[in-house]
């Protein structure tokens, strides 16, 4: 695709990653088959080719607009385009630029405004987040049926196991949401390394990841948080931590992505290139140690695994939880269409409820194929969005497994 960037932006390193970017897209269409949103709306402006189209007019001088703000918002960055493109366009990065751009010149609605404020200043604050659900569960049976859903009942965790002393340790990124959502997860995933002989130091002034400033188009809120991480994680990894083990793979997504992010910092350049470098999903970790893991004593057999779009096509490691969970005893029921997002997408189950929920009901139909007695997923949120209507328990994986 020929480009002919504007002024504001050619020379810069935004422009010429930008450049690069569109003049990879070929407009062959394969991505179309695969965009959840193009599946349910049918409109060419709310596929991948479509938004590229758009965001490149922009980058040439054209003035943002209310309706290009309205297809940038509906897309799930899922980046299912990315798996089946043919031309290695890199899409989410490319569309991340075009929401900073809008973002900045596009007034939003008031409420919507506010929203986006609320969502960025209360979520990636684990204790505020925390005291406004434990309010909110009091108040639950009077508030209304839709917000109802996302009150979550409290669950009880876990003790931490006690592995600061161990020599061998790994770092883990504990998440924003998900101790006030899901307490047994990190425990869990924690306990599970302790009995193979991995101890994990606890880094808890790290919280978010930085995904959220990012996608909701406040990129350098989003560095901000990411250089704090860094700074936080950096002694631990000096004294030799082995990885930073993220269980959110949507959190792993974005940390995988630090190296690029601040590649241009001189200041942080290197440590967040070493991070990317140590940053794992839980799955790359255990697989060494198959022989070693079971199914837990209480924990259903058939199971159906929804593998989150930022485990499959940002992280690409399609296919490896499930072979795992195959291998090591559970039955791993058929899921048709697993390549298509379940509509969660970090807050866009929020920020676009109607088509969340269209893609969470075909999703389900998907994941009740096999008649699972358990869905297990790898991502709090695709976890908690699919709980709010499935008919039997969401689960993330490392729930599930023990070692034997």
């Amino acid at each position: 695709m020929q480009t002919h960037l504007a002024d504001f932006i050619k020379d810069t390193a935004a422009g010429q990653e930008a450049d690069e970017i569109l003049r990879k897209c070929t407009h062959c269409g394969f991505c179309l088959a695969n965009c959840p949103t193009y599946r349910l709306l049918g409109d060419e402006l709310d596929s991948p080719r479509g938004r590229i189209y758009q965001i490149k007019q922009v980058l040439e001088g054209e003035t943002p607009t209310q309706s290009l703000q309205l297809h940038l918002d509906r897309c799930l960055t899922c980046r299912a385009c990315e798996t089946t493109c043919p031309s290695g366009v890199e899409y989410g990065r490319l569309a991340d630029l075009g929401r900073e751009i809008v973002e900045a010149q596009v007034p939003r609605p008031p409420v919507q405004g506010w929203l986006r404020l609320a969502l960025r200043s209360v979520l990636p604050r684990p204790r505020l987040f925390a005291s406004l659900l434990a309010m909110g569960r009091v108040v639950r049976p009077l508030v209304p049926e839709a917000l109802r859903k996302k009150i979550r009942p409290r669950r009880s965790a876990p003790a931490w196991p006690s592995t600061q002393s161990r020599e061998r340790f790994v770092l883990m990124l504990e998440g924003c949401v998900q101790p006030a959502l899901e307490p047994p997860i990190n425990p869990q995933t924690a306990g599970i390394l302790e009995d193979l002989g991995i101890g994990v130091r606890r880094t808890r002034e790290v919280s978010c990841c930085g995904a959220i400033d990012q996608h909701l188009g406040a990129p350098d809120a989003a560095l901000e948080r990411i250089r704090a991480n860094i700074d936080t994680w950096w002694p631990h990894i000096e004294a030799g931590a082995e990885a930073i083990v993220v269980n959110a793979s949507g959190c792993g997504a974005q940390v995988k992505d630090y190296g690029h992010l601040l590649a241009d910092d001189p200041d942080y350049a290197d440590k967040a290139a070493r991070v990317t470098k140590l940053a794992i999903d839980p799955i790359e970790l255990l697989e060494a140690h198959a022989d070693r893991l079971a199914p837990a004593d209480d924990a259903p057999r058939r199971v159906a695994f929804q593998t989150p779009c930022t485990l499959q096509h940002a992280q690409r490691l399609n296919g490896r939880v499930d072979a795992l969970m195959a291998r090591i005893g559970f039955e791993m029921t058929p899921v048709p269409d697993g390549h298509i997002c379940c509509g969660s997408a970090g807050t866009y189950s929020v920020l676009q409820p109607e088509l969340a929920g269209q893609l969470r009901s075909q999703k389900l139909d998907n994941l009740a194929t096999g008649d699972p007695e358990v869905i297990a997923t790898a991502n709090i949120g695709c976890l908690t969005h699919l709980d709010e209507a499935a008919d039997v328990p969401v689960r993330h994986w490392l729930e599930l497994i023990k070692v034997a």
